[in-house]
């Protein structure tokens, strides 16, 4: 598996492209940030063909640039879990207001539940729902590759955000403690923001997951 992130913004949203081999052309995008520019702009300098966007949740950091993706490609397909899939077509609800734009799309072409598995672009990704940043908050764990996308659930040293509405510290904590750092320590964890970290290292350093 190929994997390049992309920082996205002020708010530094991890986008990640995501391709099976270096030799392939379809790739999985997993967020999009506020802006889609550098997305556009990493997939036409390499070739690459974006068949499918998960959203690990929908905050507006996180899905903004998906207007101008479906812009250009109208044939994506959109992920998202079934719990923030009104965040999409409702701008209330996905804080745009809260930072001065306005954004609206249509709705997600597939509502995720937990356990749900995603196969696009000869990725196969496997659904953790963690609620607790949102409604609908969910990692996505690629088992082969020892791997897990996190979203804003899990950070190197920290834990998303609660103070939203939707959010709540205890569901949060539970989400990571029962889904999360239940997979193998050597896994890595690809965050929504900031740098990888490991499983192994959040569990014996994260001071929010500490005894």
């Amino acid at each position: 598996m190929e994997i390049e992130r992309l920082v996205i913004s002020d708010y530094e949203t991890n986008c990640y492209v995501v391709m099976r081999d270096k030799h392939t052309t379809d790739c999985l995008l997993i967020d999009t940030g506020l802006e889609a520019g550098p997305i556009l702009d990493y997939l036409a300098e390499n070739k690459l063909h974006p068949v499918a966007v998960v959203l690990t949740h929908g905050h507006a950091d996180h899905i903004i640039g998906l207007g101008e993706l479906r812009a250009k490609y109208s044939e994506i397909k959109v992920y998202i879990h079934k719990e923030d899939a009104g965040m999409l077509t409702n701008g209330k609800e996905n804080l745009c207001e809260l930072i001065g734009m306005e954004f609206e799309t249509e709705a997600a072409d597939v509502l995720l539940s937990d356990g749900d598995v995603v196969e696009e672009a000869g990725i196969r990704l496997q659904v953790l729902y963690t609620p607790g940043h949102t409604k609908g908050g969910i990692c996505l764990y690629c088992e082969n590759e020892g791997l897990v996308f996190t979203g804003d659930t899990l950070f190197a040293n920290s834990i998303g955000r609660i103070d939203f509405p939707g959010g709540s510290y205890e569901q949060l904590l539970q989400s990571i403690k029962n889904k999360v750092l239940t997979l193998p320590d050597e896994t890595v964890c690809l965050p929504g923001h900031g740098m990888r970290t490991t499983i192994g290292r959040e569990k014996k350093s994260n001071p929010f997951l500490q005894p």
